[in-house]
C-alpha cells in the first residue's frame, strides 16, 4: 500500500474553519471556508488565482441532505462575491488552485466539466448547475496532468470531510480497500440486498432490493426517535429517486453510503437491524470479516 501525505493547516486554529490542503509534491492547493468566513477568504492569495471551486449546503431534500454547484473562473474571488448574493444555499466554500499558478482558463473549464461530472457519476449531492459544460480541447499531455490533478483532488477532498466527487471505484491508478460482497436476504419481504466496504465507507450497492416502506413500530421512545429517522431517511431515499419503488418492490438506483452496516440493513429491510449479523458474505458475516486478524499472533 502507498501512503500518502496530506497536511491541513487550520488558518485560525479552530476545526471547521478556514483551512487549506495540500499534497506532498503536488502543485494543488485546496482551501475551504465556512460561509461566514468569506470576508477572509477572500483576502485569501488564493482567492485571486485561476481556478475551480464548490459550493456546498444542507437540504434535507437533495440527495445526501446536500446541495452543491461547481463553477470556474479567471479570478475565483470575484465570482464568489456574486454567488453570495445571488446563491442563498450554500455554506462551504471550497476553493481548488493551484501553487505555482499555472492552471490557465482552459485547464480550469476542463476540471469543471471533470468535476461536474463525477459529482454526477458519484451521486453523493444534488448539482445546482443548469448544464453540463462541454470538455475543452487540451493537448494530450494537458489533459494527462489534468486527470492526474483530479486524481490527488479525490484524495484530500474526502480529507476534508468533502465527499462530492468519492466514488467506489477511482480511475486514476489509486488503492482503493475493498472488503468482499456482502449480502442481505429476506424471502418473505423478497429483501435482496448487496453492500461493500470500501475505503472504510458501507455502501449499499445499486440494484439492490429492499422494501418499499419502512414498518418498523418502537416501543420505548428511544427506540421510536431512532425509528422515525430511519422512516424520514427511507422516504428521503424515494423522494430523491435514490430508490425507486415498483408496487410492492423497490429497488436503488445508485451506489447509497451509510454510516453503518445496521444503518444500512435497517433501510433494507424496513426495521431495526444487526448489521454485523445480518450482511453475510462466503467468508461470513460482516463482523467476522471486520474483525479479521485481531486473534491473530
Amino acid at each position: 500500500m502507498n501512503g500518502k501525505q496530506v497536511k491541513l493547516f487550520l488558518v485560525d486554529g479552530t476545526p471547521g474553519g478556514l483551512t487549506t490542503a495540500e499534497i506532498t509534491n503536488w502543485t494543488g492547493s485546496v482551501l475551504s471556508a465556512r460561509r461566514s468566513d468569506l470576508a477572509e477568504l477572500l483576502r485569501r492569495e488564493e482567492a485571486g488565482r485561476t481556478g475551480v471551486y464548490m459550493l456546498l449546503g444542507e437540504d434535507e431534500e437533495a440527495v445526501g441532505d446536500t446541495r452543491g454547484y461547481i463553477g470556474e473562473a479567471d479570478v475565483v474571488a470575484t465570482r464568489l462575491r456574486s454567488h453570495a448574493k445571488e446563491k442563498p444555499f450554500w455554506n462551504q466554500a471550497v476553493l481548488v488552485t493551484s501553487k505555482d499558478t499555472n492552471l490557465t482558463k482552459s485547464h480550469v473549464r476542463y476540471l469543471e466539466s471533470r468535476l461536474i461530472e463525477l459529482a454526477t457519476q458519484a451521486g453523493r449531492v444534488s448539482l445546482e448547475n443548469g448544464t453540463e459544460p462541454p470538455r475543452p480541447r487540451l493537448p494530450e499531455a494537458d489533459v494527462s496532468d489534468m486527470e492526474y490533478f483530479l486524481g490527488q483532488l479525490q484524495i484530500v477532498l474526502p480529507v476534508l470531510g468533502v465527499n462530492v466527487i468519492r466514488a467506489r471505484s477511482v480511475k486514476q491508478n489509486l488503492e482503493t480497500t475493498e472488503s468482499p460482497v456482502f449480502s442481505l436476504t429476506n424471502r418473505r419481504q423478497s429483501v435482496d440486498a448487496r453492500a461493500q466496504q470500501v475505503d472504510g465507507e458501507f455502501i449499499m450497492l445499486a440494484g439492490s432490493v429492499v422494501v418499499p416502506t419502512w414498518h418498523g413500530v418502537g416501543n420505548a421512545l428511544s427506540t421510536q426517535k431512532a425509528y422515525a429517522s430511519y422512516r424520514a431517511q427511507h422516504e428521503g431515499l424515494i423522494a430523491d429517486g435514490s430508490i425507486v419503488v415498483d408496487g410492492e418492490m423497490a429497488r436503488t438506483s445508485r451506489d447509497i453510503v451509510f454510516p453503518s452496516p445496521s444503518a444500512a440493513g435497517a433501510i433494507a429491510l424496513g426495521s431495526a437491524c444487526n448489521g454485523r449479523v445480518a450482511w453475510v458474505s462466503a467468508e461470513g458475516s460482516f463482523g467476522v470479516w471486520e474483525s479479521r486478524g485481531v486473534d491473530d499472533e
